[in-house]
């Protein structure tokens, strides 16, 4: 491996810190995505929502108790401001929750394109220098012309291996947010039709 990475030449150092930028950032979203399961309490949002229908803000915010659960938080912040603004009050706390779940996902983005292109990058240079060396030395020592494309062309394995690593979990986590968005969508929209919905009983 280590003799790879030396004939691969100088394009490799900087292909090396996109695999650990990459390993980095896809680590620290696994965790976050593990903590952020731990955190769901159902039976909790389950109530939240329940003394909101019965008109209970109230104790409906008292319920949350300082949950670790997204949906919980969002929903508390509508119901704190439940008189005025509820909506863009579950609009930037929804918005703050999602900023959180796709942290890291637009340098996973950039790794999927850059590293190819470097890996490409990596091989034009290399087939560049082949063919200068041909220039020079002629057609009388092609395993030398060969044996360097062969080399350069290490890069560009080295790029795309690197690209394959990480478009899977960046696709995976993709889907995890695309399905809380959809997940907070549910409940603050039930929440303004159960306010709706005690207002007009009000009235």
């Amino acid at each position: 491996m280590l003799e790879l990475f030396q004939k691969g030449g100088f394009i490799m150092y900087p292909l090396l810190i996109c695999s650990i930028i990459s390993m980095t950032f896809t680590i620290e979203r696994i965790i976050f995505w593990i903590k952020e399961k731990k955190g769901r309490n159902a039976k909790v949002l389950n109530n939240i929502m329940k003394e909101a229908e019965d008109g209970n803000y109230s104790n409906a915010l008292k319920l949350s108790g300082g949950s670790k659960d997204h949906v919980v938080r969002v929903i508390c912040s509508g119901l704190a401001h439940i008189e005025f603004s509820m909506v863009s009050a579950l609009e930037m706390a929804a918005g703050d929750e999602i900023n959180r779940m796709k942290r890291g996902l637009a340098v996973l983005d950039t790794i999927i394109t850059m590293a190819p292109l470097l890996g490409i990058l990596g091989t034009v240079i290399g087939i560049i220098q082949s063919f200068d060396m041909l220039g020079q030395m002629g057609i009388e020592d092609p395993k030398s012309v060969t044996g360097g494309i062969a080399q350069a062309l290490i890069t560009t394995a080295a790029g795309l291996a690197i690209a394959l690593a990480t478009i899977i979990p960046y696709n995976y986590f993709v889907s995890r947010v695309e399905k809380a968005v959809k997940n907070l969508e549910k409940y603050t929209t039930s929440l303004e039709i159960i306010y709706q919905r005690t207002k007009v009983t009000k009235v």
